[in-house]
């Protein structure tokens, strides 16, 4: 019975940690793929960004209220805001006690925020120029600092929420967290400070840092993020749950954050970003 659920759960470990290297590794050979084109000044790249800011640059231009609003959401949705609602997460985390879960949630923020700087440095492409810009942005261009930061937040804010709400729930969630990215890229597109290009290499290298980390934390301490993930719902569950759990289960409800239970370790929901089960949903 043992033997069984310890090969289920290093079964589930390491399918969560093949998705992680799979996710960053994927996402780096498609920003290779689009950088080199990027970097080589191919010519249907170059007229395929031109022609898209050209056209959304002439609307923004003669539609002033228009683009006060789009530079509005881009402002709400910008890097300081994703990032401070990262650093909320993971203040939270580490004061109820889910210290790798918050240690997650800090490297996903900081490591992303280097990863933007350097590969702006490193490929140091200039921002689409106007004789008449309707916005301003400073730095270099690729890749997109709001797309990278909004994909990381996003992502990350979905799987902190994944294991607290039901199918339907997460369905919501993941659509307003994939209608977000793609309004905050749009948003740089449609002020003109960025090429389409640069909104897709923020994508995909929010991808690599996002695979990246988590398949590290997984290597570095095996079942720390599961066991923290257990730890929160126990602790944000209703009072009343609570004492229910505890007349049901006397004896092994004092411990619920490092054991398996009295059946062995849950088994594995599909879609588990950490190769665990979902409490909530049974």
């Amino acid at each position: 019975m043992h033997l069984t659920n310890s090969t289920n759960r290093l079964t589930a470990r390491n399918r969560s940690l093949l998705r992680d290297t799979a996710l960053a590794l994927g996402c780096a050979a498609l920003f290779g793929l689009l950088a080199a084109p990027v970097t080589g000044q191919w010519h249907p790249l170059v007229r395929f960004d031109q022609e898209w800011i050209g056209e959304l640059h002439t609307y923004a231009r003669e539609h002033r209220v228009w683009t006060a609003s789009v530079q509005t959401l881009s402002d709400i949705g910008g890097t300081v805001t994703m990032r401070t609602l990262l650093g909320i997460a993971a203040g939270w985390l580490w004061l109820i006690g889910a210290r790798v879960l918050a240690g997650w949630v800090a490297a996903q923020a900081l490591v992303g925020w280097g990863a933007q700087w350097a590969l702006k440095q490193a490929f140091d492409r200039g921002r689409p120029s106007f004789t008449d810009p309707v916005s301003h942005a400073d730095g270099p261009a690729f890749p997109s600092g709001h797309a990278m930061a909004s994909a990381i937040t996003c992502a990350v804010l979905v799987g902190l929420l994944w294991y607290r709400v039901r199918r339907r729930g997460r369905t919501a969630a993941c659509l307003v967290a994939a209608a977000t990215v793609l309004t905050i890229g749009w948003t740089r597109i449609a002020l003109g400070v960025h090429w389409p290009s640069d909104v897709l290499a923020g994508w995909l290298a929010a991808g690599i840092v996002l695979g990246t980390v988590t398949a590290v934390i997984q290597v570095w301490r095996p079942g720390a993020l599961a066991r923290d993930v257990r730890r929160v719902n126990w602790r944000t569950r209703d009072r009343v749950q609570r004492v229910v759990v505890s007349a049901g289960r006397p004896s092994r409800t004092a411990a619920p954050l490092d054991e398996d239970g009295p059946h062995g370790p849950p088994e594995e929901v599909p879609g588990d970003p950490f190769g665990r089960a979902d409490e909530t949903v049974r």
